[in-house]
């Protein structure tokens, strides 16, 4: 832990109350407390005595958790000690990113914890920010920031040194969403090789689902309830992504899906057995673009297109939101696919033809009222 001696340039302290100093020059007020022999000293960053007073209780408080006997640990060895206590509540695909974050940060901190000041996080900042894309940085920053948090509450440190670090603004990604035909022709591409068959059927089920590929490759048969219309995303062994199963309606083409392929078994399922085999169809996918002429599609284009035909079908975002498992109550599909929205409003406000100066020939499509409804 740095003191803050460098910062305030030497000036004098003088002694202003219980572990309360002030400095002569600035007027500043300092926290000062001895801890197993050691000198620790916080600026409180008020001139006004009253509010020092208030911070340094609070600073009192940190005090008295201070850890003495582990200040040598060096930031690798917390790193990875907050990995393990956390990871246990990680997805596996979460902890990874995690991991290899702690391994882009190590070569800028090797010092011990206390030794780490915010001078030391803007520097790494400044080099990684010049380096790394917004997405990697802003990971790497959260991840040092939850280090140092569990730092904080263990006791070795006093103040989160991170805190300081801005997050960086990241370039919204452009959102590619098959249309309809494009996505008829990248099936008939896919069901023209009979090795891609279950592949296809995949891609047909996250599309008529939302499902993420994790849900759509964990769900088993009986999950899916054909006689109540219905199926259970319960994400399977990992969970889904907020951790909660969620109910949906079994769509009709999503039903017509899963029937036939039901159907096609050479038995009936077993309620554990799993819908798919495979886990991925990004190969098949691949390849089947590729032959039809198409942007390279991912498993996520296929929820997207889910989302656009829901919209355009007069779906509402929090019903959506529902569907797809997001927990704002549709904040994030509104701000994610409001402009399929409004441009769905658009094409229909191009049927309202009904003005005087239309075309006469045009058929008429009032339905005459009868005299009892008149």
């Amino acid at each position: 832990m740095k003191s803050e001696s460098s910062n305030r340039q030497n000036q004098t302290l003088h002694r202003a109350g219980q572990c309360l100093c002030r400095s002569d020059s600035s007027g500043i007020y300092y926290g000062v407390f001895k801890r197993a022999g050691r000198r620790i000293e916080r600026s409180l960053k008020t001139s006004d005595k009253e509010l020092a007073k208030r911070r340094l209780e609070r600073l009192r408080q940190k005090v008295a958790r201070f850890n003495t006997k582990e200040g040598a640990i060096l930031f690798e060895a917390l790193a990875n000690r907050w990995l393990d206590a956390a990871g246990g509540t990680m997805k596996p695909q979460s902890r990874r990113r995690r991991l290899t974050a702690i391994h882009s940060l190590t070569p800028h901190f090797r010092n011990t914890v206390r030794a780490i000041g915010s001078p030391d996080a803007e520097r790494w900042a400044s080099v990684r920010g010049r380096e790394a894309a917004a997405r990697t940085f802003n990971i790497e920053r959260e991840t040092l920031i939850q280090i140092f948090d569990y730092a904080l509450r263990e006791g070795l440190i006093l103040d989160n040194p991170v805190l300081v670090v801005p997050r960086r603004k990241q370039p919204k990604p452009q959102i590619i969403i098959p249309t309809k035909a494009q996505f008829r022709a990248l099936l008939e591409k896919m069901r023209a090789e009979p090795c891609a068959a279950e592949a296809a059927d995949l891609v047909e089920f996250l599309a008529y689902s939302g499902c993420r590929l994790g849900e759509a490759t964990a769900m088993t048969w009986g999950e899916v309830n054909f006689e109540l219309h219905n199926f259970t995303v319960t994400g399977g062994a990992a969970g889904t992504k907020n951790h909660e199963a969620r109910t949906v309606p079994l769509f009709p083409p999503l039903e017509r899906l899963l029937s036939a392929m039901r159907d096609a078994l050479p038995r009936p399922p077993q309620p554990t057995e799993r819908i798919f085999s495979i886990g991925s169809a990004k190969k098949a996918i691949a390849t089947g673009c590729r032959k039809a002429g198409l942007l390279n599609f991912t498993h996520h284009s296929f929820r997207h297109f889910f989302c656009s035909n829901a919209i355009e079908a007069g779906a509402d975002f929090k019903v959506i939101a529902g569907w797809l498992g997001h927990k704002d109550g549709g904040v994030l599909v509104a701000r994610t696919y409001g402009h399929l929205r409004d441009e769905h409003s658009h094409a229909m406000a191009k049927r309202m033809t009904f003005d005087a100066t239309a075309d006469e020939s045009a058929p008429d499509n009032v339905a005459p009222m009868s005299a009892a409804n008149r």
